[in-house]
């Protein structure tokens, strides 16, 4: 069975076509600028290699039908027709408390969906819109909806309550989601495989860091805590999200520079993170190298960084009443071997303690801890598009 997988940004969108039978990957791409002039759609395969092609998209709709013709083509495609798609399945972000797994969606579900834009504003609306192409484009296949935060509906409620009134929470649902579950997911599974555990013998700390970034407490398979809120700008420091403030901040600066929310909103998601501190980039590595030549404040930013994600380690292990794993993966978890040492110094007391050569790794499964250390420690490349198809062939098969 082949497995279409789509993951749809608000201009963007990211596909892999899966041959669920050996789980290979047979195509994957990248859809740029939908909407905004200079649209591309790249893509790869094994057979051709990578393609890139130039064509106006003014919409999601409009992308998704180049993807699928792309996936088709003759010269650069992967298979012969449409009917080679068995089904496909959604990326998510938000579903609230009304999904605690995957789901074949219908109509009851789009409403759902519809009704968590106000908690994801920015990420379900292109998700939907997504839904809508495939199901317009594909009439015959089943979709289902693989949501970020379902992972986390395993969370005790001392975990993910907040000491707001409490009416808030049974009038609009505030209280902590956390995001990056089907990233976490994977790597709770991949890891019990990797030590040859049952899952449910095993408690994980799972750090999934790149520009967005969180990390969870995973006990017998099960998310107990996680950094992430009732948005994903709680937790650790980002690319360019603050993570966790004194909230009157907020007012302080309302009243200091005459913001309004919205203002203030904008320089916490977009303008703040390591990006604030350092006032280099975004990106990890710029602020690497600049750090490198001498720039004090990239180096504040990439310790600010490590230590908050230190910090939460040590609390995840008091959650859990003790760790046998703390797991690095994304972009920057599973690529920066000084990001993993610097995030591991001080945590000798739990019995951890990092290899510094067998941690000379990048984006490939290995042990770096040392051979007598009693928390290890591991790089595990995250697949969250694996995750989906596999739920998706589960529900659909």
């Amino acid at each position: 069975m082949n497995i279409l997988v789509i993951n749809c940004g608000s201009s963007s969108l990211k596909y892999q076509l899966l041959n669920m039978n050996d789980e290979s990957q047979l195509a994957s791409g990248l859809v740029e600028r939908i909407g905004i002039e200079g649209s591309r759609l790249k893509q790869e395969t094994e057979a051709f290699g990578k393609k890139v092609i130039e064509v106006e998209m003014k919409d999601h709709k409009d992308a998704l039908g180049q993807v699928l013709n792309a996936l088709i083509n003759e010269e650069y495609g992967a298979i012969e027709s449409y009917d080679a798609i068995h089904a496909v399945g959604h990326r998510v972000v938000h579903a609230g408390e009304k999904y605690s797994a995957s789901v074949v969606i219908d109509n009851d579900v789009i409403k759902a969906l519809e009704e968590c834009i106000e908690l994801a504003p920015l990420h379900n609306p292109p998700n939907l819109m997504g839904i809508a192409a495939i199901q317009e484009l594909l009439p015959q296949v089943k979709n289902v909806a693989v949501f970020d935060t379902a992972f986390h509906q395993t969370m005790p409620e001392v975990e993910y309550i907040y000491p707001l009134p409490y009416e808030l929470y049974e009038k609009y649902g505030v209280r902590r989601y956390g995001f990056h579950g089907t990233s976490h997911r994977y790597v709770a599974q991949r890891t019990a495989q990797i030590l040859n555990k049952d899952i449910k013998d095993l408690k994980l700390i799972s750090c999934h860091l790149g520009n967005g970034a969180s990390v969870c407490a995973i006990d017998g398979g099960k998310s107990v805590a996680t950094s992430m809120g009732f948005t994903p700008l709680e937790g650790l420091v980002m690319g360019t999200r603050c993570g966790d403030i004194d909230p009157a901040i907020v007012t302080f600066l309302m009243d200091k520079e005459n913001l309004t929310a919205g203002d203030v909103n904008n320089i916490m998601n977009k303008k703040s993170g390591v990006f604030g501190i350092s006032g280099v980039s975004s990106d990890f590595r710029d602020i690497e190298d600049a750090a490198a030549d001498g720039n004090k404040r990239a180096q504040l930013a990439l310790d600010t960084f490590d230590a908050r994600v230190r910090k939460y380690i040590a609390a995840y292990t008091t959650v859990m009443g003790g760790v046998d794993a703390v797991v690095f993966t994304a972009g920057l978890g599973e690529n920066s071997a000084m990001n993993r040492e610097s995030i591991c110094q001080n945590l000798g007391f739990m019995g951890l303690e990092i290899d510094s050569e067998e941690n000379k790794v990048r984006g490939v499964e290995k042990i770096v801890s040392t051979a007598d250390s009693k928390v290890k420690v591991m790089v595990v490349p995250t697949n969250e598009e694996l995750m989906i198809a596999r739920d998706t062939l589960e529900l659909v098969k």
